[in-house]
Order: structure tokens, then sequence, then C-alpha cells
């Protein structure tokens, strides 16, 4: 699956809650169809190209077999007040990884595919996995994140590596 590549617009586009239906459905599996052959940790509807307020994500990151679950209209509810940094990265700026800050747990709320309504809390690294994939629903790109210095050195090493190829 060919993903969406940074600075493609409808990465700083926020999706609008949408009732699950039908079509966000077949959205979310595609999602997780690209998110399964990526062996991401986690994507969002804007990775392949759709604005659509839905994530996949793999809940059981350190497991041998991948458990990917959607999570419909997520939107963060609580978080810890303690932060660390961890390495983050994305299929829209492949081989690019950098230090990001969040949150060491992270309550979501979400509606599973029938349209209930559910919250679940994560910890450490799966949290920061909801957190950034929520953040690109609501069109924050991980690189948001940096000071405009290190987004901008970031970018332009980023920039010379495609240029050599």
């Amino acid at each position: 699956m060919a993903f969406v590549t940074y600075p493609h617009p409808v990465l700083a586009q926020k999706a609008e809650a949408a009732r699950v239906d039908a079509t966000l459905l077949a959205i979310g599996e595609r999602l997780r169809a690209a998110a399964i052959d990526a062996r991401a940790y986690g994507l969002a509807g804007a990775h392949i190209g759709e604005a659509a307020p839905v994530i996949v994500l793999n809940v059981t990151p350190d497991a041998p077999k991948a458990d990917y679950r959607l999570f419909f209209n997520p939107r963060v509810s609580a978080v810890a007040d303690e932060v660390e940094s961890g390495t983050e990265g994305s299929v829209s700026l492949p081989g690019v990884e950098v230090s990001v800050e969040r949150p060491v747990w992270a309550e979501i709320a979400y509606e599973d595919a029938d349209g209930a309504g559910r919250t679940e809390r994560f910890e450490g690294f799966l949290a920061r996995c909801a957190l950034h994939e929520i953040d690109q629903v609501d069109g924050v790109f991980f690189l948001d994140r940096l000071s405009r210095l290190k987004r901008d050195m970031v970018l332009k090493k980023f920039l010379k590596r495609q240029r050599l190829g």
C-alpha cells in the first residue's frame, strides 16, 4: 500500500466526528489492512489519504501475534501529568525518527464498530501510539510537536537523503 507522504495537505486536516456507518467502517478496514501490511504500531485515516476520524492500533505490540483494533471518533479524555520522551516516526515520513515528549498514560474515548461509546486507558508505549494517531486525526503531524529549529533540521536532513536516493 502506498501511504500519503509529508507534507500532503490531508496530514494537516482535522477529521470531523462522523457517524459509524458503512463508509467509515470500510475506511477502517482499509486502514487495518494497511497497518497489517506495513506492520505499523498504529495508523490514522490521513495516512491512506482519508480525513476520517478513525485510527488503528496494535494493542499487543509486544506479543508474537498482533491485535489490530479500530477506534472510531477517538479523543483524549485524560492524560498523566508525568511525561517521558520516546522515539516516534511515521509511514508518511519514512526513515525519520525523533524524540517526542508524551504523557506516560492516556485515557481514550472512542466508538466501536457498532457505534457504542467506549473508554480505555493505555500506558507507556501504547499510550504514546494512541496519542500520536489521535494527534494525526486532529491534523497534528508528529513533527508539529518539535521546536521549529529541530523540525527544520529534521526536514532538511530528510530532503537531502531523498535527493541522494
